[in-house]
């Protein structure tokens, strides 16, 4: 049974206790991003995120990681382009210490400048270690032939000169700005009682409400195609097209086409390009769904003498699917799939964590297990066909890291 809570200071807490397990496993949700960042401070929330692990006013970044050893716990954190998450997995015994460890580093980081110069070079090394994975810097250079110069198009980690001039006064700004009750979500799953909720929210009263709101540009969708010249032995290709946002009515259509199109093993795009055609090791696609927005991806790598084969073979697999739609058989295998991947994906507290988290805070709503099944077998043919007209039909963006 899920329990949602709101306190006074605005701050939301969502706990989902399960008590088959022996873990809990706690979230702190931001609702900010790189696409909360501007050209002068991109980087930023990526940035940030770093050093809320360097050290507090009673705990060293080293006494940070031994505590969380000394009782099997894990603790880490993402940035995403709309949220930042921050979260620790212990023993159903250990929650109240993962809790205090959180807020210490929550309310307690010190951002000294001596961490902070050592913390830029860890995510130098970082953009560099992306640099060197053609595979992975293809996305962001979509990223940015989709949306160009639009914050939806700044790659997550940042740029080094951004990154060089970020000072401590600059992280306690931004989290002033953005680190706010009304925009924070605490997400808790595992094997814990209501009870906990009050912990929460008396670990949190600290937590003062601003008067701030949090303002959202609409973005645009603009599509380019990008070329970026780069010593690799393969030429790798990303081609997007403008999907739906998060909470669209035919979202479960999409995923179904998407699953279809190239995402899963039995896919069109994975069987005529590599088992057909052995043009590539990695083919797939994925859809990204933001907050107004969404992003249908097909990637693919291959040598430098198949890309024109492997490109027209692409348009080709997209091109039949447009004329033709999905089958039957296609439109039955791909729900029950997505109905097992939904089940399977929900047997952690982590996961159970991720998704109560992430729904409250970008979309203030729960669906439960039964209802999301309902939605998926409620997909038609009908609907799916619209959906492929209404996406590949139209602009394309396209990014190509080769030699």
């Amino acid at each position: 049974m899920l329990q949602k809570h709101t306190s006074r200071n605005g701050l939301r807490i969502v706990l989902e206790n399960i008590a088959s397990v022996r873990s809990v496993t706690i979230g702190v949700w931001v609702r900010t991003g790189s696409r909360d960042e501007t050209v002068e401070n991109n980087g930023i929330s990526h940035f940030l995120e770093h050093m809320f692990f360097k050290g507090t006013e009673k705990r060293t970044a080293k006494e940070i990681a031994e505590e969380f050893d000394a009782i099997g716990g894990q603790v880490n954190a993402f940035t995403s382009k709309e949220y930042t998450c921050y979260y620790a997995k212990v023993l159903d015994t250990h929650k109240e210490f993962a809790l205090e460890m959180l807020t210490d580093m929550f309310f307690h980081s010190k951002f000294a400048q001596e961490e902070i110069d050592k913390e830029k070079n860890v995510v130098l090394e970082e953009i560099k270690m992306a640099e060197d994975t053609p595979d992975d810097i293809v996305h962001d250079l979509l990223a940015e032939a989709s949306y160009g110069g639009q914050p939806l198009g700044f790659p997550i980690l940042g740029i080094e000169e951004r990154l060089n001039a970020f000072t401590s006064e600059d992280l306690h700004q931004y989290q002033l700005e953005h680190y706010r009750p009304d925009n924070i979500v605490i997400s808790v799953a595992g094997n814990v009682d209501t009870s906990f909720i009050d912990k929460i929210e008396t670990a949190f009263d600290q937590f003062k409400q601003t008067s701030k709101v949090s303002t959202l540009e609409k973005s645009i969708f603009t599509p380019k195609q990008l070329t970026r010249k780069k010593e690799t032995e393969q030429a790798h290709l990303c081609l997007g097209y403008q999907g739906l946002p998060i909470g669209a009515t035919n979202i479960f259509s999409l995923v179904i086409v998407n699953n279809v199109l190239g995402g899963s093993m039995s896919s069109r795009l994975f069987q005529e390009i590599r088992e057909n055609r052995g043009l590539a090791y990695s083919v797939f696609s994925y859809h990204s769904s933001f907050l107004d927005d969404g992003l249908l991806t097909i990637y693919a790598g291959t040598g430098n003498e198949h890309l024109p084969v492997l490109k027209e073979t692409i348009h080709q697999t997209v091109a039949e699917l447009i004329e033709h739609g999905l089958t039957d058989k296609e439109l039955r295998n791909s729900k029950e799939q997505l109905k097992g991947n939904l089940v399977l994906g929900l047997e952690s507290t982590n996961s159970r964590m991720s998704r109560n988290g992430k729904n409250e805070l970008l979309m203030g709503k729960h669906r439960s297990l039964d209802e999301l099944i309902t939605e998926i077998d409620a997909v038609s043919m009908e609907s799916t066909n619209e959906l492929i007209k209404q996406i590949f039909k139209s602009d394309y963006a396209s990014a190509l890291i080769s030699s």
